[in-house]
């Protein structure tokens, strides 16, 4: 220690020791003992007690870290790792899981799209490939399939370039079915935080640059507002499989009695809804609640609110929408 100040000696649970920088976290230490670990890492234990991955380590800490094998990196560990080995491979795990998810984002739309022109993918050769590969200075089939996911080509011009293996003019395509969104995806579709939309909800999606494909409600003020970009919005509908939770806002007008909101948080509780967040403003006579709540979809909602219509103090309940990003 007095060798060198800025350093910890911490030990894993067989005795080995392993050296880390002053401030480094959980997160450091299981990046350090192997990169297979660190990107499976969900908790961990110091001198026997469980911790968060975040908590700063000291001289002599015992550490062991606790794994799950679907477990990934969270982009917020880059906020508080302190080594450059953590850092970067953080970085290098979620650039590659962001690449593959574009990927397969992009063959969903660009085989959608064959489709609409009567092909199939699996009956485009290679030699096809290969010029597009070589028209557009592409790497690789993968890069092409990430840059539609991610907005940055059309999959309209990439499939109709594969159609006649040519970059002439680009016809327009004849109409094809509505793209399924599966509630699974990750970085590359997102939902808008603007309008939360929820399975149910009359969605339409919008291909950006560099973030893939968003997805809005309908009557989303900021989709309007885009109106110039509409060759990059896309017919969308959810598949009828989603069973994951989703984000919604909801405001609670009531009268300011002690006790309303533990009835109103006991009725989403009945309804077999979780609370993600909760705050209050006055208003007048009145009390503003506005809740986030999980729900699966709109008649998961709709079930929620009913329960809260109930309460005698609740004067107004409403979903709130179109909130500034």
């Amino acid at each position: 220690m007095d060798l060198f100040p800025d350093e910890v000696y911490l030990f894993t649970p067989k005795g080995k020791i392993l050296a880390l920088p002053r401030g480094a976290t959980a997160v450091d230490f299981a990046y350090a003992v192997h990169t297979d670990i660190g990107n499976r890492c969900v908790a961990a234990k110091v001198n026997f007690e469980l911790v968060p991955l975040r908590t700063v380590l000291h001289n002599g800490d015992r550490v062991e870290i606790i794994t799950a094998p679907h477990s990934n990196p969270n982009p917020a560990w880059l906020g508080f790792v302190e080594t450059g080995k953590a850092r970067s491979q953080i970085r290098h795990f979620l650039k590659t899981m962001h690449f593959q998810e574009s990927a397969t984002l992009g063959e969903r739309l660009l085989n959608q799209t064959l489709s609409s022109l009567g092909l199939k993918a699996q009956n485009i050769d290679s030699a096809r490939w290969d010029k597009l590969l070589k028209d557009t200075g592409a790497k690789s089939r993968e890069e092409i399939l990430a840059d539609i996911g991610l907005g940055r080509r059309l999959n309209i011009v990439v499939a109709h370039q594969l159609a006649r293996g040519s970059e002439g003019n680009v016809p327009e395509a004849p109409s094809s079915g509505p793209f399924t969104i599966l509630g699974t995806e990750g970085m590359a579709v997102q939902f808008g935080k603007c309008c939360m939309p929820i399975p149910g909800d009359p969605i339409i999606g919008v291909i950006k640059s560099g973030q893939g494909l968003v997805i809005h409600t309908h009557d989303c003020a900021t989709l309007r507002k885009g109106r110039s970009s509409a060759d990059k919005w896309l017919d969308v509908v959810w598949d009828k499989n989603i069973n994951r939770p989703f984000n919604v806002n909801i405001k609670l007008m009531v009268v300011n009695q002690r006790g309303v909101l533990a009835k109103a948080a006991a009725a989403i509780a009945e309804a077999e809804s979780n609370i993600e967040n909760v705050h209050f403003a006055n208003e007048g006579e009145y009390t503003g609640l506005y809740f986030t709540l999980q729900v699966n979809n709109r008649v998961h909602l709709a079930n929620a609110m009913r329960r809260l219509r109930k309460i005698p103090e609740v004067i107004r309940i409403t979903r709130v929408k179109n909130v500034p990003v």
